[in-house]
C-alpha cells in the first residue's frame, strides 16, 4: 500500500474524526477562521473599491496600498503578532493576517470592474435621468459583478489555503493535522491533512460558482424589470424610433442598462 492508500486508510478511520484533535473539530476551526477573515476583508475592501470606482478617484492609490498585504508574507505577520500583546488573543492574529492577504484581490477586482463599465452605457443611463445612486445600483454594480465575484472566489480560495499556516504558531485548523503528522513522522497523516485542505478549497470554489450563477444579475438586466418582453431596462441610444432612420424602422443600436 502506497502513501496515498495509507492516507485513505487514515481518513476512513473513525477515531481520527472525533475528539478535540479530530477532523471535524479542526474543520470547524478552519472554517470559522477563514469565514471571519473573509467577511472582514469584504467589509473593508468592497465598499472602498465600489465607491472609488463609482467616483473614479483615488483608486490607484488604494490598490497600491492594499497590495502591501501581498508583499508581506502571512507567516511573517503571524510571527510578529506572536511576540506582541496579541499573542494571547486567540485567533485574532491569524484573522488579521488573513484579512491583509484577502483585501488586495477583492479591492483590485471590484475597482477594475467598476471602472471597466462602458462609458456609453453610463451616459445612456444618465440620459434617462438616473440619479447617482440609481446609476450605481442598476448599471455599474450589475455590470461589474463578474469581476467582483472573480475577486471574491480568488480571495476565498487563498484564505482557505493560507489559514493552514495558523498551526505553525500553535493555533487551530486543518493545519494542526499536518503539523501533528510532521511531529510524529506520520507521512500518511500529513498527506491526509493536505488532501482535506485541498478538498475544502475546491468545495468553497464550487459553492461560490453555484452562488454566482444563482444571483447573477445579467439575465434580469437583459430582460428588464417588466420581464423578457419588457423594455424598461433597455435604452435606445440612437434616438427615438424613426430618428435618423428614414424608413421609420426600429433603430439597430440598443444598449442594455
Amino acid at each position: 500500500m502506497g502513501v496515498l492508500g495509507e492516507a485513505w486508510s487514515w481518513l476512513t478511520t473513525g477515531a481520527n474524526w472525533s475528539g478535540d484533535s479530530g477532523v471535524w473539530h479542526r474543520l470547524g476551526e478552519h472554517v470559522y477562521v477563514s469565514g471571519v477573515a473573509l467577511a472582514l476583508a469584504c467589509a473593508v475592501a468592497l465598499p472602498v473599491a465600489l465607491w472609488l470606482g463609482h467616483v473614479g478617484k483615488g483608486g490607484a492609490l488604494a490598490i497600491n496600498i492594499s497590495n502591501v498585504g501581498r508583499a508581506i508574507p502571512v507567516f511573517a505577520v503571524l510571527a510578529l503578532f506572536m511576540v506582541s500583546p496579541l499573542r494571547n488573543a486567540g485567533y485574532v492574529p491569524t484573522i488579521i493576517a488573513l484579512v491583509l492577504f484577502a483585501v488586495p484581490p477583492l479591492l483590485t477586482n471590484a475597482y477594475v470592474g467598476m471602472r471597466g463599465v462602458d462609458s456609453a452605457v453610463v451616459e445612456a443611463a444618465r440620459g434617462m435621468g438616473m440619479s447617482g445612486r440609481q446609476l450605481f445600483l442598476r448599471v455599474e454594480l450589475p455590470l461589474a459583478y463578474p469581476l467582483i465575484m472573480t475577486g471574491l472566489r480568488s480571495a476565498s480560495v487563498q484564505v482557505v489555503a493560507t489559514a493552514t499556516i495558523a498551526a505553525m504558531v500553535g493555533q487551530g485548523g486543518l493545519g494542526r493535522i499536518i503539523t501533528a503528522g510532521f511531529n510524529t513522522y506520520n507521512t500518511p497523516q500529513v498527506v491526509a491533512g493536505a488532501l482535506l485542505v485541498a478538498l475544502l478549497a475546491l468545495l468553497v470554489e464550487g459553492v461560490l460558482v453555484a452562488l454566482d450563477r444563482m444571483i447573477d444579475p445579467a439575465p434580469s438586466i437583459a430582460s428588464g424589470p417588466s420581464g423578457p418582453s419588457g423594455v424598461t431596462g433597455v435604452t435606445d441610444v440612437s434616438g427615438a424610433s424613426g430618428a435618423g432612420n428614414p424608413s421609420g424602422g426600429t433603430p439597430s443600436s440598443r444598449t442594455t442598462v
